[in-house]
């Protein structure tokens, strides 16, 4: 893969990059590849019912989602054992769903100032039963919703009061069998598509970019799915997916740039974590915000869950996306208004990061353009800031994460800082980290990662 920066004249959605500079002076420190905080003024502005009223979803679509995911709950604690202690906290077993953590230890190692002045939580997405990231909603949600399909279509399922344990028996498999579904990813999307793919008895194939880790690929193998390797990043994956897909009736094609079953299996993560949140007896405000920090990639994770935090919680919750410096595709779509036209190579970055699954050159269109009202803020983090985070995590609060979930913990050190001015936070405000993936990390790969961020200077 090419892993230099364009150096032919730059072009941002059609216009020369000195016009924007003028316009938008952020864009130079983002071409520069600068940690950046950049505020979305429509966003802050806009009431959240009216960005809400823009996605062209509604609570309903959630509420849909919600019992689409009970339904299959008797199947997934049948397939996953480790599904079933969530009667517990949930009712029933089989739901797939995250702990919310107080953050103790890191939020002293964060603060900067008195001890404890940062209360800092985590969503420890990096969890999630099955495949261990927050692709555990979005990913296994859209499987599922094919699979219901067609079990409906071919009387496996004679209606959706039936008991979906019946999709574990031989019938269903020898259906589903018959089926393929194909995705790109830079890894834990092909980690939750392949693995719930291949546990129905689909054939899947998963198309992996050059980001995507070694381990990740093996443990796709381990599971039956063929991995198609690229040395090209995530866009060529995700074509060469969809052109596969082309034409072919029995192969059903994830498309991560654009699909709304996967943005709703996000989405239910904001009423999951309302309950939890009531719990512990936090009740957000406008006057004390729950502040949300999500790393960002092509965006439909922390797009869905934006959307279903806003939902919930309506202006007592500020969004904000977490990047790459040399991946800040959001914040450009965003902030031009171009979407999913533009690519972080057209301002000379190179879209180069340890953290694999935020390394998207251009966004989703679809999420950009159903979010850009309810993103409070962005703001971008070099590599060697997710390194010291991570450790920091894993040393003070012995939670181990990807670098691409430590971006929100060092999103959340500057916003809480006073770095974020112009959100109108509370000293005392809630952070919340969504740690998006890193407990199905190899231990050898997680120690040499929790040793660099020992060795990165503060």
């Amino acid at each position: 893969m090419d892993r230099t920066p364009d150096t032919q004249p730059h072009l941002l959605a059609g216009r020369p990059l000195a016009a924007w500079e003028r316009e938008h002076p952020v864009i130079s420190e983002i071409a520069a590849a600068r940690p950046t905080i950049w505020l979305n003024e429509p966003a802050l502005t806009t009431p959240a019912s009216v960005g809400l009223a823009s996605v062209g979803l509604t609570r309903a679509d959630i509420d849909d989602a919600d019992a689409r995911l009970r339904r299959f709950a008797p199947y997934l604690a049948a397939v996953f054992p480790q599904t079933a202690s969530s009667a517990a906290d949930w009712g029933t077993p089989g739901i797939i769903e995250s702990p919310l953590a107080a953050l103790p230890g890191t939020s002293a190692a964060l603060a900067d100032g008195p001890v404890g002045s940062l209360d800092l939580w985590g969503k420890l997405d990096s969890h999630l039963p099955i495949s261990g990231s927050i692709k555990a909603r979005g990913g296994i949600y859209e499987v599922l919703v094919h699979a219901e399909q067609l079990a409906l279509e071919h009387g496996i399922l004679t209606s959706t009061d039936d008991d979906y344990s019946i999709l574990a028996g031989d019938d269903a498999r020898a259906l589903f069998a018959r089926h393929r579904i194909a995705v790109g990813s830079t890894g834990n999307l092909g980690l939750s598509i392949g693995i719930m793919s291949a546990q129905l008895g689909f054939a899947v194939s998963v198309h992996m970019s050059a980001d995507a880790r070694a381990w990740k690929k093996d443990m796709l193998r381990s599971h039956g799915v063929e991995v198609v390797e690229y040395d090209a990043d995530y866009s060529v994956a995700v074509a060469e997916a969809r052109a596969q897909a082309a034409g072919d009736d029995s192969l059903y094609f994830v498309d991560d740039e654009n699909s709304r079953s996967l943005f709703l299996g996000y989405a239910v993560a904001g009423r999951r974590l309302a309950a939890q949140l009531r719990r512990e007896g936090r009740t957000p405000t406008q006057a004390e915000p729950l502040v949300v920090h999500l790393p960002c990639g092509v965006g439909g994770g922390p797009g869905g869950v934006a959307f279903g935090l806003k939902t919930e919680f309506g202006d007592a919750v500020r969004c904000i996306f977490v990047e790459p410096v040399q991946s800040p595709s959001m914040l450009l779509g965003v902030l031009t208004g171009a979407h999913e036209e533009i690519s972080v190579r057209n301002i000379g970055l190179t879209n180069v990061t340890v953290a694999d699954g935020l390394a998207c050159a251009s966004p989703s269109g679809f999420v950009g353009a159903a979010v850009e009202k309810l993103v409070d803020a962005f703001v971008t983090v070099c590599d060697d800031a997710m390194f010291r985070r991570l450790a920091q995590l894993s040393e003070a609060d012995g939670i181990r994460v990807e670098p691409s979930s430590a971006a929100a913990l060092d999103s959340a050190a500057r916003i809480a800082a006073g770095r974020g001015a112009g959100l109108n936070l509370p000293t005392d405000a809630m952070h919340l980290a969504w740690l998006t993936g890193g407990s199905m990390v190899p231990e050898q790969e997680m120690d040499a990662y929790v040793q660099r961020g020992c060795r990165v200077p503060h």
